[in-house]
């Protein structure tokens, strides 16, 4: 959530930024809603001053014997207009926080400027795309032929958009994902944690997703509860409505969870494997620091993402979104996008992303500076460290060799059991 105040004192600037993302800020709505809430609390605050005082009158005033039957009357009044105000103000705050809580984040100066990911920027290439000298097969295909993939019967159980692993192809998913873990708990330095995979409303408020975005999520029909469509919802609300130290500071969590998304919006577009499915697996980075260290925190955040990519000897590329192209409450956010041949293009893989003080506002996450007077709200980012289906599509079709086989990386051994390539598991499903 912006900052009410900055809105307040750059109303045209804001404006401007807001409209690098396709959004209207309606500027006279917002100076009536503020200038009406301010009036009501500033009118609350001095009948409350006033009754305070007379209250303290009217007791010096028994104390000499007095009775102070007339000041005694006007309280009644004061109290009364008092009460009014309550409701009164209660209602303006409610309407006034729920015009802020739609208003997206105000992108960094340094994002360029674009309607959509056509003027996204290309950071940086690493690696080279393979070449092969077979025909290339996508990942359904070489999965399906080696029996280690089966989205056909996992739609008898759910539907569309899910898929059952078996053998090796589940192994491989729960190797990455332990691979993954162990490189950012051991070497990145991030505490590992296991939150619940269902949040209330107030969490997703609180990472913003709601109000905006219900559409997208999975509802537990009858309860106040969504699944997770990201660890980002529950991590960074591990610390809502807490004031840190600072000498805490910066938090780095990891945690690795299913994650759940309707992907409303998205008929027809990817339906065939793994790229968007209803449910798939995540390794989630998220950081808490102080303002003034969030864009090193980005970029160091940023690589430890990458490192997972090099290790897997995966082409990659970074890319800069632009402001037409960035997320809800996002203030910069790099993407990284991983080769995947039988598309003949990169797609994304992970998203790096600092919120600054967006998320922060809406879930209250603050700090205390060593001697300060006043609490401060943190910056927030996040990145995925990485999406685990789609780090498995780009290794099975990457490493896939002309006998159908696919060669697995040499890092990923000890969490294959020395296994060196998938192959045709020695089952049959009949």
């Amino acid at each position: 959530m912006l900052d009410r105040a900055l809105i307040r004192e750059k109303l045209d600037w804001v404006h401007q930024r807001l409209e690098t993302k396709s959004f209207k800020l309606a500027q006279e709505e917002f100076v009536r809603l503020d200038e009406e809430e301010r009036s009501l609390r500033v009118e609350w605050e001095d009948l409350r001053a006033l009754r305070n005082r007379t209250s303290e009158e009217i007791a010096e005033q028994k104390k000499q014997g007095k009775a102070g039957d007339q000041k005694i009357e006007q309280m009644k009044e004061v109290s009364a207009r008092i009460k009014e105000l309550d409701e009164q103000l209660k209602a303006s705050q409610t309407r006034i926080h729920e015009f802020l809580s739609v208003i997206p984040n105000l992108p960094h100066e340094s994002v360029p400027v674009g309607a959509d990911e056509s003027s996204n920027s290309v950071v940086r290439e690493v690696g080279e795309p393979p070449q092969f000298d077979f025909e290339v097969k996508d990942h359904v295909d070489l999965g399906v032929n080696l029996g280690i993939l089966d989205p056909e019967r996992a739609g008898k159980i759910a539907g569309a958009r899910f898929t059952n692993y078996y053998g090796s192809g589940a192994l491989l998913e729960r190797a990455l994902m332990n691979f993954m873990l162990h490189v950012h708990t051991r070497e990145h330095g991030y505490l590992e944690i296991l939150p619940p995979f269902m949040a209330n409303r107030r969490s997703f408020f609180g990472t913003g997703n709601l109000p905006k975005f219900e559409a997208e999520l999975f509802h537990v029909e009858g309860t106040d509860y969504f699944l997770i469509p990201t660890a980002e919802v529950p991590v960074t609300n591990v610390f809502a409505d807490e004031i840190l130290a600072e000498e805490n500071l910066p938090v780095n969590f990891v945690a690795s969870t299913p994650c759940f998304r309707s992907e409303a919006g998205s008929y027809g577009k990817d339906t065939r494997g793994l790229i968007r499915q209803h449910q798939f697996n995540k390794v989630e980075l998220v950081k808490f620091c102080k303002p003034e260290d969030s864009y090193k925190q980005l970029e160091e955040l940023t690589s430890h993402a990458e490192e997972i990519l090099r290790r897997l000897e995966l082409p990659y590329r970074v890319v800069t979104l632009s402001t037409g192209d960035m997320s809800f409450s996002a203030a910069k956010t790099y993407d990284l996008e991983v080769w995947i041949p039988s598309q003949e293009r990169y797609r994304e893989i992970s998203s790096c992303t600092n919120f600054e003080d967006f998320q922060a506002r809406r879930a209250d996450i603050r700090f205390k500076a060593s001697g300060g007077k006043r609490a401060q709200f943190v910056h927030t980012l996040n990145g995925s460290g990485l999406a685990v289906g789609r780090t498995w599509v780009a290794l099975m079709e990457n490493f896939q060799q002309a006998d159908g086989t696919v060669r697995i990386p040499e890092v990923l051994g000890p969490w294959m059991y020395g296994m060196e390539r998938l192959t045709e598991e020695p089952f049959v499903l009949g």
